[in-house]
């Protein structure tokens, strides 16, 4: 009896790369405290085998992994060169970066280091700057635009980021005030049954605005600002009659405006004022049978110059991680329940007020 071997299948071609840190900057910058950075890459690499010595790194395993291995640790040793150290966090944002970007190095894709050393506004010891690629073209719209509508999930920092520019603006002179407002809108809760005055029904709904503004500004000039009407933080309703000139103007949960609010704050618009509207389609607040202003316009405004859409996904939460999973969770459920009552608009920009959530009760 004969015996027919086994094919064998081909390997991949293997590879090696070789890289020496600088002496400057110590291991414990590259690798983390513990070799907590490197576990990291080793967990995202598991078929390159890494090995450190002294402060020598080599790797070795398949060619394009090796490739993405050697350009992780380029961009690392960019970012360190700014003073900047590496995180946990910023060492895995930055392996999806590279990722989606490929193996091999495109001109006009921007690079992890680019991202994660773009700051924005420093503040009482703290540097804010965007930490996703997504984030940085919001970032970067915000500058190149007059209106810019930033839409994604909790968490993806569209307000904060948005809240940054608008103080850095100020700061340089390129405006004369920040007004901020929200639509006094949320689930199940109307201002005229709960207690207090006007004041202080709307307060609470404006307060992650002022929670903002503390972490950028000294606690103790926002009170002589707002005074003065250098910053402004109001309902929605508040803007009706208005020509906002000369301002750095933020709408937050616009979701939860009608398409008559949208259409009322975007023609307050004035000269040499800029606007930044924020919100997430699949959180909407309004009463059944309310079109959320915030999904209509999509449409409305999609081909009007000087407008954009910067869209935030889950992989952009920068929040505890799992904010992220809790996203991809119910974006999966509401496809399904969209799929079975007949393909409803699983991006938010459909019809109804509240998508595929309101038709299931």
């Amino acid at each position: 009896m004969t015996q027919t071997p086994t094919k064998q299948q081909p390997q991949p071609p293997q590879a090696r790369a070789h890289f020496v840190v600088p002496a400057k900057h110590p291991m414990v910058t590259v690798l983390g405290s513990g070799d907590a950075l490197l576990r990291v890459i080793e967990q995202a690499f598991p078929a390159v085998d890494i090995h450190v010595r002294g402060n020598e790194i080599s790797a070795v395993g398949e060619a394009d992994e090796v490739a993405l291995v050697q350009r992780l640790f380029d961009e690392m040793m960019l970012v360190l060169r700014t003073g900047q150290p590496m995180s946990e966090d910023a060492v895995e944002r930055s392996i999806a970066m590279l990722r989606a970007n490929g193996s091999a190095a495109d001109q006009d894709a921007e690079t992890p280091a680019q991202v994660l050393t773009q700051n924005i506004l420093s503040s009482r010891g703290r540097t804010i700057r965007p930490k996703t690629l997504n984030q940085k073209r919001y970032v970067d719209a915000i500058d190149r635009h007059t209106i810019v509508f930033g839409i994604g999930p909790a968490g993806t920092g569209k307000t904060y980021l948005a809240m940054a520019k608008a103080v850095q603006a100020l700061q340089s002179k390129q405006v004369n005030r920040i007004i901020l407002t929200r639509p006094a809108v949320e689930a199940g809760e109307r201002l005229g049954f709960l207690p207090g005055t006007l004041y202080e029904k709307i307060d609470p709904y404006l307060r992650p605005l002022y929670d903002a503004l503390h972490d950028m500004l000294d606690p103790d000039s926002i009170p002589r600002l707002m005074a003065a009407g250098t910053i402004e933080v109001a309902p929605l309703a508040y803007m009706r009659g208005r020509t906002l000139n000369d301002a750095f103007i933020i709408l937050d949960e616009a979701q939860n405006t009608s398409a008559e609010q949208m259409k009322m704050f975007l023609t307050r618009l004035g000269f040499d004022s800029k606007i930044v509207i924020t919100g997430d389609v699949t959180q909407v607040d309004l009463p059944n049978g309310t079109k959320s202003g915030l999904r209509q316009v999509q449409d409305i405004l999609a081909d009007v110059e000087d407008v954009h859409f910067s869209r935030l996904t889950s992989t952009d939460v920068v929040r505890h991680k799992l904010v992220g999973r809790i996203v991809d969770a119910y974006e999966r459920y509401d496809n399904a329940v969209a799929a079975e009552d007949g393909g409803g608009a699983a991006d938010g920009r459909g019809a109804g007020s509240n998508g595929a959530r309101s038709k299931r009760k």
